[in-house]
């Protein structure tokens, strides 16, 4: 199934939203006071540091962006690709379209080309596919919830998100595309996940890197035909 993509939709991607990177929370507001103006959002994954439906405590603490989410769910069409770092949340957010990781990439239509959305971790390998359907149960994740007694697992969790140094520059990231194009037969692909914001013609394939929230303080907007990134 594939979808339309229209003009002025924007992307964003891995805001890792926490108490220290607030960037996520300030671009939402902006859309829902109408100071950023859109015809579709695509979250691309890891918007939240961490958010899954099982893990009670991370509910909690982003409270008020999964509110302001679906609150903009009602005026807004909204795609939730799912990352690494927030899942299992079709629960969630129940007016968004939420795409796991195992039915990405997202297929999008514009006039005669075809696009793919990914948040980026997917076509890695085989162990990489077991980890993350581990990490993604729900029966482990409750489980964990239980022994989260007085939240010391969601504590430290949280600690060492907050002090991990996501924004680095991929100097073998050229060679990367070229690799991960060939999990694709779309004309665009575009994905989230490596925090570099670069773009790639490799071929008759275009490949996008939407630039990091939370890194490079841009998303990206589709205008004229064109994908073109803005500042925060």
């Amino acid at each position: 199934m594939s979808f339309i993509l229209k003009d002025e939709a924007i992307f964003i991607a891995d805001s890792h939203y926490n108490k220290k990177n607030q960037e996520f929370k300030i671009i939402l507001e902006r859309i829902k006071n109408s100071e950023i103006f859109c015809s579709q959002i695509f979250l691309m994954g890891d918007n939240f540091d961490f958010l899954s439906n099982e893990i009670k405590y991370f509910k909690n603490r982003n409270k008020d962006i999964i509110e302001l989410l679906n609150s903009l769910s009602d005026s807004f069409e909204i795609f939730y690709l799912e990352g690494n770092h927030d899942y299992n949340l079709s629960k969630i957010f129940q007016k968004i379209k939420v795409v796991k990781r195992e039915n990405q990439p997202l297929l999008l239509k514009y006039e005669d080309k075809k696009i793919a959305l990914s948040h980026g971790d997917n076509f890695i390998n085989w162990h990489y596919n077991l980890y993350c359907k581990i990490i993604r149960n729900s029966y482990f994740l409750y489980f964990l919830n239980f022994l989260d007694i007085n939240f010391f697992i969601s504590k430290k969790i949280e600690q060492a998100l907050e002090n991990k140094n996501i924004c680095h520059n991929l100097n073998y990231f050229e060679e990367l595309v070229n690799k991960r194009v060939k999990n694709y037969t779309e004309d665009i692909i575009i994905e989230g996940h490596y925090h570099q914001a670069k773009s790639y013609k490799i071929g008759n394939q275009e490949y996008i890197n939407i630039p990091s929230l939370c890194c490079q303080k841009s998303f990206t907007r589709f205008k004229n035909k064109t994908f073109l990134n803005e500042n925060l």
